[in-house]
């Protein structure tokens, strides 16, 4: 089951010792776990841990990651309003 979590939430998880998580439209994923096998390398996660890295993802990545890593990674939704504009 998902757990909805809140902006402010997120936005502590952005230190390997806090957890990094991230967002992925509307979605949050931990990549604590992965920071190591990330084929771009943790410096990219680390910079975007704690924040809605939507933008950042889908210009690397296609739906076929997302769908590969979301069992593994999603720990949860975002709160209602949770979204956030990209500009």
């Amino acid at each position: 089951m998902s757990k909805t979590l809140s902006r402010e939430e997120v936005s502590k998880k952005n230190t390997p010792d806090a957890g990094l998580f991230i967002i992925i439209d509307n979605g949050v994923y931990d990549v604590t776990s992965f920071i190591n096998e990330h084929p771009g390398g943790s410096k990219i996660l680390k910079r975007v841990a704690g924040k809605d890295a939507s933008k950042q993802f889908w210009k690397y990545h296609n739906e076929n990651v997302l769908k590969k890593y979301t069992p593994k990674l999603k720990v949860g939704e975002g709160a209602e309003g949770f979204c956030v504009l990209l500009i």
